[in-house]
């Protein structure tokens, strides 16, 4: 079953089949929503732009995960100060703690800042599987078709991964206490 990029039928399909797969992708790469959305949309307008026929729906979603992480990537570069600086606002004492109604809330926020931050200081090579893996929920080998490594390949990066983040996170714990 061929899957052509400018045939609208196809095109409505392959949307709809990965639509929230690349939203989740990107979303774990940029943390906004406003920008991931805007960045799906951009992968979607290339995929129709390119013209290109694909052999099976897979392709044509390993395609479009490449060409929406290749863009998410490429804007956390862009907008690093930008992010840097929202970083430091958040952390600032202020109105944001009014939003929230317990210290529970923002207990699993600062954890979650926490993992996300630990994930953002792997190597790009490490980062890439652990999103892909833990985020996405991915196998081996999609992840694998993705990047244009081996099965084996991931699962080793993975595990790297999956060690480096557990030596940050026991660092971050030791340095708390």
């Amino acid at each position: 079953m061929e899957i052509k990029s400018t045939n609208r039928e196809d095109f409505r399909k392959v949307y709809d089949a990965n639509y929230t797969l690349l939203m989740q992708v990107v979303m774990h790469i940029v943390y906004n929503q406003e920008i991931a959305e805007d960045l799906v949309q951009e992968t979607f307008e290339r995929f129709y732009v390119k013209n290109i026929s694909f052999p099976t729906m897979d392709d044509a979603k390993y395609w479009l995960l490449r060409v929406s992480k290749n863009l998410a990537l490429n804007n956390v570069r862009k907008n690093k100060r930008e992010i840097q600086l929202v970083d430091k606002v958040k952390k600032m004492p202020g109105e944001t703690a009014n939003y929230f109604d317990s210290s529970k809330a923002v207990m699993e926020e600062e954890d979650r800042k926490t993992v996300r931050d630990a994930v953002n200081a792997l190597p790009e090579n490490l980062r890439s599987v652990i999103q892909l893996k833990e985020y996405s929920g991915l196998d081996y080998k999609a992840i694998g078709k993705i990047l244009g490594i081996s099965e084996t390949n991931v699962k080793v990066r993975v595990h790297r991964a999956r060690k480096k983040l557990e030596e940050i996170l026991s660092a971050e714990d030791k340095d708390v206490y």
